[in-house]
């Protein structure tokens, strides 16, 4: 019985100051702002969730700065050293190909017209322009031969040159004298005597019968009596005679 009358007692009493709150909050000003509680209560709820959310925001920025980072990591010596490779590699490709397409632009017989025509090897720029090389340098040989030829030629018509100026200078100081000078009919003279003695030579040697035996006959004869010497000597024995009869004369 003490048991039933204390639950009875406090129940009376949990209504009571149940009551009593609900006219107090009736009675005071929060109560006459017609909600101001639950709304400050749900901002307060809201600005929690807020803050929740910008910290799980900042905590996953910085996962993927972490993540970002982690992502480029830094090369290794094997690596760096393999990149060198690459690039001095190709750096070394690329100065073949320039080399190449130099030379083929330089060389003419590597040169195409057609456009539609099939590219040149590699060997072949290489053989057309060793063959070109060998070609330019017969044709420095040549010129070179030419010009040293031609240099001969000019040092021997200034040897000529030389001579006959001095011959000309030597007949200009000495004055002919009448006396002194010989005819025209003694040189004609001294020219038929020396032809004459030449065409008994010939007449005796060559043989008419034909062209052939003609021919050879003349380089014999050439060969036996028109010697430099011989002809040297005729020369002087016809001129000899001609100034005794001169003399005599």
């Amino acid at each position: 019985m003490a048991d039933g009358n204390y639950e009875g007692n406090f129940s009376d009493l949990f209504v009571d100051a149940l009551s009593r709150g609900l006219k107090m909050e009736q009675n005071s000003p929060t109560a006459a702002a017609g909600g101001s509680f639950a709304f400050s209560r749900a901002s307060s709820i809201g600005s929690v969730n807020a803050i929740s959310c910008s910290s799980a925001s900042s905590t996953h920025n910085t996962d993927d700065e972490d993540s970002e980072g982690l992502a480029v990591p830094a090369m290794s010596y094997k690596e760096r050293r393999r990149n060198a490779h690459t690039h001095a590699e190709q750096k070394r490709r690329d100065a073949i190909k320039k080399g190449y397409d130099e030379l083929q632009a330089i060389v003419p017989m590597c040169q195409t017209t057609d456009a539609n025509s099939q590219k040149l090897s590699k060997a072949t720029v290489l053989q057309r322009s060793i063959d070109y090389i060998q070609f330019l340098m017969q044709q420095k040989k040549k010129q070179e031969e030419d010009l040293e030829s031609l240099r001969k030629e000019v040092t021997a018509l200034q040897i000529m040159k030389t001579q006959y100026e001095q011959i000309v200078k030597a007949h200009q100081n000495t004055p002919q004298q009448g006396q002194n000078q010989v005819s025209d009919e003694c040189k004609f003279q001294v020219f038929q005597q020396i032809m004459d003695s030449l065409f008994q030579s010939f007449n005796a040697s060559i043989s008419v019968a034909n062209f052939g035996e003609l021919s050879s006959c003349v380089f014999s004869w050439l060969e036996e009596y028109c010697k430099p010497q011989m002809l040297r000597d005729l020369t002087l024995t016809i001129l000899s005679r001609s100034s005794n009869l001169l003399r005599r004369s």
